[in-house]
């Protein structure tokens, strides 16, 4: 069965119906390539009795682009085959189909992403269902990859330069209402039918049509790189592109490059200025770490791979939230703009009326944005109830504890409101590090106690760590699954323990920069080696977001519950320097106005100047090697995380990769904390990691088996 369906009605209009079969989308694979291949051998043959081509999709997607698992197998052993097929196998009978002397229409009933678009854009005409939830753009760069099917090479004739580069560089994706003003689409259709007529009536109306650029005469909206305006903005775009990647991701540099360079030529020579810079993305290891993560590991946890089967999937349509602060509040939001009803509950009645004013601001900006209307931000507010009354908790399917970290308070709170769980409901902990196995010690039911780690802001994080403590039954973690999904957050599930995964490993990353911080190296080298390594923000300038008041909480709690149950802690270098700054130079972060940075009411926050008087070595700041201070921070994350997979924390390296990037920042060109280890290579890096453990500390490190099997070059699965 071919993957295109190829009719000629009486108007003479071919339709190319796409229908990859056993797929649910069309993508760019090798089925793909021969049935198109075949579809333009008969178009050149019948061509003269033909007066226009459609191209329509037979799936709920137009076009879903390339074939990422073809694309994860290219190595740089495959460059030159690689090149090759995407000439004769995609770009050029791309080109073909554009230049055959037929008019060409797109008729786009779903989303065209990527090479979907690519596609579309190869058609001199494209109309688009009128639907918001579609989606259109070229988002390979997210994917550590660039459009390698012409994209970098018709937008920018299409749109101009200036234009088209921050679609390509940032990937983003537009509504059809968008594309359509963007100039990308050029008309919105209100059903199939009307869509496909319009495609038809256009195709027999143009029968001369022609592409912009081979048109006699072409230029380029607002002009080529040489054209003055054009030229100052290049001048300085690679500086402030570089500012952005920090030199981590190729792909946007090879964006630039590819847009600059093609549009100084003819077409077809920047088609294969194109192909080579995709070619060298597709074989190099940063666009694998990114597809495997960002493509196959979410979509993996999208479907319910850690969840448990057996269990019928449950929704939600009541769930209680104690605690209306940041992360409560945060929770309420979450919730309810997902259309289920919040109870908000706090001490008094004053505070969770505050809690819910929270979801209020956030609603109002969506309305100001012209992103919601008001008629919504009212419903959304509605479904949220702020109470004082635990009795207003009363058939709660789920209630969230989000109080302050401490065990008492949080055991008070769970056997006040445990009881108005409504018959098989669950009760679950935000705790960022108090095992769940101690915490559901004042649960009634244990088994149907769980921890959901929410991750701050909530409205903009999307990962939630799901902890599932010793009692803890397979039920509840599927119905806490389910719950995650419902809200459209990321569902990562990890074992207990003090700190579970995320918080365990952000520590670590937090308390290395401090410690840089007493060895005497500058503050300013600290917090730019950590944006070199790819992380997003410094650990000195995390710090005072989270705050050093609720650091030392935090270590003070875990000391306590630690040195009851019989063990011991061990002192890391970063707490001297954490009491300093709290109790005798009385800067506890950012809520406070004061932390290692200072906070002016008007301007950008800057260094606290005393912070390198005070313990900035020039000798130790003037040696500092920036690679170590680099591998010190993505190395000492990747053996806590090495340590939680030996601890059986960890249940997979997928949870451990996604939980990572989107919890705690970890640098995502690596492809997550554990793919770090994969693509540096396991036993190189048990090398380095044990030159760092000489120079820096034994908290570098490696021991147990997992150390011997890196050891032996076996990668972490």
């Amino acid at each position: 069965m071919s993957a295109i369906h190829y009719h000629r009605d009486t108007d003479g209009i071919v339709t190319l119906t796409l229908d990859m079969p056993g797929q649910s989308a069309n993508t760019m694979n090798a089925d793909f390539r021969t049935a198109f291949r075949e579809a333009l051998d008969r178009l050149q043959a019948e061509k003269d009795s033909i007066n226009g081509i459609l191209i329509a999709s037979a799936k709920k997607t137009f076009f879903a682009g390339g074939d990422l698992r073809e694309l994860v197998q290219v190595t740089p052993e495959h460059a030159e085959t690689f090149f090759r097929m995407l000439q004769t196998g995609i770009t050029g009978p791309l080109r073909e189909l554009e230049t055959l002397g037929v008019p060409v229409a797109a008729a786009i009933n779903g989303a065209a992403l990527g090479g979907g678009l690519e596609l579309a854009l190869a058609c001199h005409y494209r109309v688009c269902l009128s639907d918001p939830k579609i989606k259109l753009g070229l988002p390979e760069v997210t994917l550590g990859l660039l459009p390698g099917g012409g994209g970098c090479c018709r937008l920018p004739r299409l749109l101009g330069i200036e234009k088209a580069l921050p679609l390509l560089l940032e990937g983003k994706q537009l509504s059809p209402q968008a594309a359509l003003k963007a100039g990308i689409i050029h008309a919105l259709a209100d059903s199939p039918d009307d869509m496909m007529e319009q495609a038809r009536q256009w195709l027999l109306a143009h029968p001369g049509a022609k592409q912009p650029w081979d048109e006699k005469g072409f230029r380029i909206p607002g002009g080529d790189p040489k054209h003055p305006k054009v030229a100052q903005m290049l001048a300085i775009a690679p500086a402030m592109l570089r500012k952005k990647t920090r030199g981590c991701y190729p792909a946007p540099e090879r964006i630039m490059a590819a847009v600059v360079e093609g549009c100084q030529v003819d077409y077809d020579t920047a088609q294969r200025i194109e192909g080579r810079y995709f070619t060298e993305l597709a074989c190099g290891q940063v666009s694998k770490n990114m597809i495997g993560t960002f493509w196959f590991g979410l979509n993996a946890l999208k479907a319910g791979n850690n969840r448990p089967d057996g269990h019928e999937k449950k929704t939600f349509r009541k769930v209680g939230v104690l605690g209306a602060g940041m992360m409560g509040s945060g929770i309420a939001y979450a919730t309810a703009i997902r259309g289920i009803d919040v109870v908000l509950k706090d001490v008094s009645q004053e505070k969770a009326e505050k809690g819910k004013d929270y979801s209020r601001k956030l609603l109002d900006k969506k309305v100001a944005r012209g992103r919601m209307p008001a008629d919504e931000r009212d419903a959304v507010l509605n479904r949220i109830q702020a109470t004082d009354s635990a009795a207003d908790l009363s058939g709660c399917d789920l209630i969230i504890e989000a109080v302050f970290e401490a065990s008492d308070l949080k055991a008070q709170v769970t056997r006040e409101s445990e009881p108005m769980l409504a018959e098989g409901g669950i009760f679950a902990s935000n705790t960022s590090t108090i095992p769940i196995t101690q915490l559901a010690g004042a649960s009634a039911q244990p088994e149907k106690f769980i921890g959901l780690h929410f991750f701050s802001p909530v409205d903009k994080m999307q990962l939630v760590e799901i902890i599932v403590g010793e009692k803890t039954d397979d039920q509840t973690l599927a119905e806490a699954f389910d719950y995650v999904l419902q809200i459209g957050k990321i569902p990562i599930v990890v074992n207990d323990s003090r700190g579970f995964f995320t918080s365990r490993v952000f520590g670590t990353f937090i308390n290395e920069g401090i410690a840089m911080v007493g060895e005497g190296i500058h503050p300013a080298s600290i917090e730019h080696a950590a944006q070199f390594a790819g992380m997003p923000v410094g650990p000195l300038a995390l710090s005072d977001e989270v705050s050093l008041r609720l650091i030392t909480h935090i270590r003070d709690q875990s000391r306590k519950d630690t040195e009851a149950q019989g063990g011991t802690w061990g002192p890391h270098p970063a707490e001297r320097i954490v009491d300093l700054m709290v109790q005798e130079y009385k800067r506890t972060g950012k809520a406070d106005g004061a932390g290692f940075y200072e906070y002016p009411e008007k301007g950008t926050k800057y260094l606290w100047p005393e912070l390198i008087e005070r313990f900035t070595d020039p000798d130790t700041a003037g040696k500092v090697d920036l690679q170590d201070l680099k591998d010190r921070f993505l190395y000492i994350q990747a053996i806590e995380s090495v340590r939680c997979m030996e601890e059986g924390v960890l249940r997979s390296v997928m949870d451990a990769n996604i939980g990572s990037i989107f919890g705690i920042g970890y640098a995502p060109w690596t492809g997550g904390v554990l793919q770090f280890i994969n693509q540096t290579g396991p036993a190189e890096f048990v090398r380095r990691a044990d030159a760092l453990a000489e120079r820096f500390g034994e908290r570098f490190q490696l021991s147990g088996e997992l150390r011997h099997k890196l050891e032996q070059n076996q990668l972490l699965e």
